[in-house]
């Protein structure tokens, strides 16, 4: 247990509770460690049957990562912290992933950027029919990583890449149509919700107890609205960018995508198309961690985090202006050959 970080034992239930409340959850490095050591000591640990993971706190389960003390590192001529954050974050993003325990994600309010890398790899995952999902970084100078184009993969190419290119925070119903939750629940349930995963911990089957939670437990949701417009788009040609963002864009649910950074809008989408070819969530994850490096020393990022997150005036400058004028050579080498 940390400051930051709860790590408990119920019986067979390991939980995790992120514990920085103040600050929705974002992830310092002291958390990611944290986690990644609970998760290290359980590996091995029979008592220890099922992964829980939930955010303390009333406003959601995780805000991100720390992208400001990133951005600081990077403008102090530190970049090698960014990079040793990220590649930590990747770590524990594809333990999560691939660990050989169950793993159960309780989620709630705001799950956005490192927020999804943690639930969206879990092996079930609940969370709240008044939860907001997002991948916001195209607002902030960076791209989708935390591997979650290994699970967007299994959406539509079209609906996928509005969510990831719009960066706009989505409601309950399309994060199930998107993959990126199992089972919404009503808010007045979680505590119930919470004792069935710790008596599921304990069941003869685990699997199969939490089957049979979801299903008694799944609580109707609204339309899925971010991807119904993007089915309005679905014969667009969705490996151009400048056609997206010109006619994608000028969807009310898709209207932000014009004011995106360009660098962003084709990382993403080529990391996406690149992801698509990509059979393990390592490998995803290892092209989030070399475009990570790229992305995090241009300078979209240093200004997309002052214009979001710091000064809040909304009013980034994006170098270059013009989708046209994106280095693509660079994100392309960085891409490699996926």
């Amino acid at each position: 247990m940390t400051g930051q970080l709860d790590v408990i034992r119920e019986g067979h239930l390991g939980i995790i509770a992120l514990n920085r409340p103040e600050a929705i959850n974002a992830l310092s490095l002291e958390m990611i460690d944290g986690i990644t050591r609970a998760l290290e000591l359980w590996r091995d640990d029979e008592d220890v049957r099922l992964v829980l993971f939930e955010g303390r706190g009333p406003r959601g389960f995780c805000s991100g990562g720390d992208v400001r003390v990133v951005r600081q590192a990077v403008i102090h001529g530190q970049a090698e912290v960014a990079d040793a954050y990220f590649d930590a974050e990747y770590r524990m993003d594809g333990m999560i992933a691939r660990y050989p325990k169950p793993t159960v994600a309780l989620s709630h309010g705001i799950v956005m950027g490192g927020g999804i890398g943690i639930a969206g790899h879990c092996t079930f995952r609940f969370t709240t029919t008044e939860a907001r999902f997002a991948m916001p970084e195209a607002a902030i100078g960076f791209v989708c990583d935390v591997g979650v184009n290994h699970i967007l993969a299994k959406a539509p190419v079209h609906r996928a890449l509005s969510f990831a290119m719009a960066g706009v925070p989505v409601g309950a119903g399309d994060a199930l149509a998107l993959g990126l939750a199992d089972c919404a629940i009503d808010p007045a349930r979680i505590e119930i919700v919470r004792v069935g995963i710790a008596a599921a911990a304990s069941a003869a089957r685990v699997d199969a107890a939490l089957v049979a939670l979801m299903q008694a437990e799944m609580a109707p949701v609204g339309e899925a609205v971010l991807c119904a417009a993007a089915d309005r788009h679905h014969g667009l040609d969705w490996s151009d960018p400048e056609a997206i963002v010109r006619i994608a864009g000028g969807d009310p649910q898709l209207a932000l995508l014009p004011l995106r950074s360009p660098t962003s809008l084709v990382a993403i989408l080529e990391s996406h198309h690149a992801a698509r070819r990509l059979v393990d969530v390592k490998d995803v994850l290892a092209l989030d961690f070399r475009l990570a490096r790229l992305l995090a020393r241009l300078p979209d990022f240093a200004e997309g985090v002052r214009a979001v997150l710091i000064d809040k005036d909304q009013r980034p400058q994006w170098r270059p202006t013009a989708l046209g004028e994106v280095d693509r050579a660079a994100l392309m080498r960085a891409i490699g050959s996926a």
